[in-house]
């Protein structure tokens, strides 16, 4: 791997890292206006990435897919999750819900905000800017269908839980193994078909709509 390689991987990586945050900034912030101020009280309605990292999604499982050749045509990860207590929401059920999809909401935004950045750099000939906004709109749009995946600890999980009714204590013991799981998962070549096709489909949409190409 020479050193123009490594810095792309670590440029995707920062990215990735930037992306992750707002994920979970929109889990913790959505919470807390939902009534449950347990995230806010540990400091994770918060735009410092520092506070949302995990060790396994957001620093090991990254790292490996950039710099180990043969890992993934495109680059995945996850952050600490967001506590939410139940109890405290207003309306448990909606606002499970609600705070379950605002990370993936939040990723969609900002592909959107960074399709259209880039057309900006495409009107002031900035064609670096524009390409880098839509390789992170790109990315950010893999974390958002990624994220919906049923397996814990992501989102898609969560709304599998409420959705059949299975109790938090439940949740909690299949929990335990997602991440190998997760893993696993991304080594078979279907999910990884379905993955990049919903992706690079809505990002071919976004990019038509904005006239970016």
């Amino acid at each position: 791997m020479d050193s123009n390689q490594i810095a792309d991987g670590l440029i995707q990586y920062l990215m990735l890292v930037a992306l992750l945050t707002f994920h979970e900034y929109g889990h913790a912030w959505t919470a807390w206006k939902c009534g449950d101020d347990t995230a806010r009280l540990q400091g994770r309605v918060s735009l410092n990435p520092v506070v949302h990292i995990d060790p396994i999604g957001t620093v090991f499982l990254p790292l490996l897919m950039i710099f180990m050749p043969g890992m993934g045509r495109f680059l995945i990860g996850w952050a600490k999750p967001v506590p939410v207590n139940p109890y405290n929401l207003n309306q448990p059920k909606r606002d499970d819900i609600l705070v379950t999809m605002a990370g993936p909401a939040m990723n969609l935004i900002l592909a959107v905000g960074l399709v259209a950045l880039a057309k900006v750099g495409l009107v002031f000939h900035s064609i670096p800017m524009a390409e880098l906004c839509v390789q992170a709109a790109g990315l950010s749009l893999i974390l958002c269908f990624f994220n919906l995946i049923p397996v814990p600890p992501l989102d898609g999980s969560h709304i599998l839980r409420v959705a059949t009714g299975m109790s938090h204590e439940t949740y909690a013991n299949f929990a335990r193994f997602g991440f190998v799981i997760i893993i696993v998962l991304l080594q078979v070549p279907p999910v990884r078909a379905a993955l990049g096709f919903v992706t690079y489909g809505t990002l071919d949409v976004l990019l038509r709509i904005f006239g970016v190409n």
